[in-house]
């Protein structure tokens, strides 16, 4: 069970007292991958059916300007992205970690709180225009998601939004997407 606290946020769909049902499936795992950081384990939300369902019906009403496409980050916005893909009946898109994909793909280095990582596109996968919405698990620093807009934009899709299950608050993520919609379903301090 998770020891966040579920601070204030907007209307989510899920109200209070689900969202604090969902929040309490993800588990903190101190000091995960190193020292310092708190991994957000979300197998027991993935784990439970109903949370699940509730979760992707959530983030659907996200994409109420409509989307072309749903672009999840690996690998856990894939978990998430694929099921809200399918509910609003649109294609989805894998933005994977360097070297997952065959070539030839566009490809943008970021940082992360413990290092730095690469993801890429497969190129010619997004039409010129395609209207996306970026999921993800958790937005934390915002260095993935802001290299997943970076990596669309680049290959000529435009972002709608950026949608997320949890937010951690005080991290700063979300000053790192300035200038695009962002969404979250949970936000819990960091």
């Amino acid at each position: 069970m998770s020891t966040s606290s579920i601070l204030p946020v907007g209307l989510t769909g899920l109200g209070s007292e689900r969202a604090a049902e969902v929040l309490g499936l993800i588990r903190d795992v101190p000091d995960y991958p190193q020292p310092g950081v708190t991994f957000r384990d979300i197998t027991g939300l993935l784990a439970d059916g109903r949370a699940l369902g509730d979760v992707v019906d959530s983030l659907a009403a996200f994409a109420a300007g409509g989307v072309d496409l749903v672009a999840g980050l690996e690998a856990r916005g894939f978990l998430i992205g694929a099921p809200l893909a399918t509910r609003l009946g649109v294609g989805f898109l894998p933005l994977r970690k360097a070297g997952k994909l065959p070539p030839p793909t566009e490809t943008v280095t970021y940082d992360l709180e413990y290092g730095t990582a690469s993801i890429e596109l497969r190129t010619g996968t997004l039409q010129q225009g395609a209207r996306v919405l970026i999921v993800d698990d958790v937005l934390a620093t915002g260095g993935t998601a802001a290299a997943g807009v970076e990596l669309v934009e680049r290959c000529g899709g435009v972002v709608v939004g950026v949608a997320f299950l949890l937010e951690l608050d005080g991290l700063g993520g979300r000053s790192r997407l300035a200038g695009h919609q962002v969404d979250t379903l949970l936000r819990v301090e960091s």
